[in-house]
């Protein structure tokens, strides 16, 4: 396996569709992670798109550099499989409706009475408790129960999913794996391991905590909860909901694109007029120290959108670093690409290697390269490959297995 800062850390996981992410982080920083599959394998290989030479990209991604073993969990040869690699693995992770490892007998106590250190991480889709607990659904419901983007409507009247940031779907998975690394150290430390779970839906509802504290925040009467100075304490609503009046904190379309300005600070406001030699609109509105959007100042707002008419977005930008001012670009999913920050910090690992072009976690370690990541793995791939070299099992033993039925090709 290729190396990185998990190197040495084995991860046992049973998973499906997109929730494979959590193991996906931890092999993206060099664990091993030994994915468990049942017969036929994991159907997320079909689902979404785009389809890549047969896969989805969405498996392609979050099951990189994974090892895949076939076991049928419905057959107690495979049972006893799993829990030989439960015995000598850091973490089991259940990314499946809750409990459905211990429908098939392999509690966490049973992990446990086999390797005391074993740490026992489920993520679903609402959690283990509560009345969701068994509902099906998929990513975008952990986002809408969540609130974070709203119903939009066609032409035609009917109601649509609008493009929006997938947030459960990804924030479960990636904190599901911070807790998984705090539980191994601490098992490390003393010796005992620990089960714990998470609900991509508790996950998206934290990403948007600002939000829903702020609503919170304005149950308090008015003399314990108001809003900025800057703002006559007037309360804004929560999040960038609050951000539409704003005007020296705001989008303007450039020359051939949009940015973003953001001369909150009389600092970078001031360094913003004098660059553009226009020191007049500083003298005229020259704002708080701090945190002044010029609120509802359409008149400057009519300025402003003259102005940045004038250059382009990538001029704007060398503006914005020659003047010590606030101005970024506005990207699209497809014209980051493009970006040359995007351009400089990101990684990809090519279609050569992994089938799809994919993105490396995001995360430099200095003087270090990101890990040499390998494609997603067939169903199965490598089921003989770490019974042998992992479990220690011969050729004899694997053969009887596989006419058990335990490999799930009987």
């Amino acid at each position: 396996m290729s190396d990185g800062l998990l190197s040495g850390i084995r991860i046992v996981e049973s998973s499906m569709l997109g929730p494979a992410e959590m193991g996906g982080f931890l092999a993206d920083l060099g664990a091993d992670v030994i994915k468990i599959e049942p017969p036929g394998g994991d159907y997320g290989r079909q689902m979404t798109w785009p389809i890549v030479e047969g896969a989805s990209l969405l498996s392609l991604h979050v099951n990189r550099s994974k090892r895949s073993v076939i076991l049928d969990l419905r057959t107690p040869e495979a049972s006893e499989v799993y829990l030989d690699l439960v015995r000598d693995a850091d973490a089991v992770i259940e990314a499946m409706r809750p409990g459905a490892l211990a429908r098939r007998g392999l509690t966490f106590e049973r992990m446990q009475a086999v390797n005391p250190k074993i740490v026992f991480c489920s993520i679903s889709g609402y959690g283990a408790t509560g009345p969701y607990c068994d509902l099906p659904s998929h990513g975008i419901a952990y986002d809408t129960w969540a609130g974070n983007f709203a119903p939009a409507y066609d032409d035609d009247g009917f109601c649509y999913i609008p493009e929006h940031a997938s947030m459960g779907i990804h924030a479960g998975p990636l904190m599901g794996a911070f807790g998984i690394l705090a539980g191994i150290l601490r098992a490390r430390a003393t010796g005992v391991g620990c089960q714990m779970e998470i609900a991509q839906s508790d996950a998206a509802a934290y990403m948007d905590w600002y939000r829903i504290e702020s609503w919170k925040a304005y149950e308090r009467p008015q003399s314990e909860v108001t809003g900025n100075a800057t703002d006559n304490y007037e309360r804004r609503d929560p999040g960038t909901a609050g951000m539409r009046g704003g005007v020296r904190y705001q989008m303007y379309e450039s020359a051939d694109g949009h940015v973003l300005f953001m001369a909150s600070e009389r600092e970078f406001w001031k360094n913003f007029c004098a660059g553009i030699a226009r020191m007049d609109l500083f003298d005229r509105w020259p704002g708080e120290k701090y945190a002044d959007h010029a609120r509802h100042n359409r008149e400057l707002q009519a300025v402003l959108r003259d102005i940045f008419k004038t250059r382009t977005s990538a001029e704007w930008i060398a503006f914005g670093n020659e003047h010590n001012t606030t101005i970024a670009p506005v990207n699209t999913p497809k014209t980051i690409m493009d970006d040359p920050q995007f351009q400089h910090r990101f990684h990809w690992y090519p279609a050569a290697r992994t089938v799809a072009d994919t993105l490396a976690l995001p995360l430099v370690v200095a003087g270090e390269d990101p890990p040499d990541l390998t494609r997603a793995p067939d169903a199965g791939e490598h089921t003989d490959a770490v019974l042998a070299d992992v479990l220690g099992y011969d050729a004899d033993r694997i053969a009887a297995l596989r006419a058990s039925g335990a490999l799930g090709d009987a």
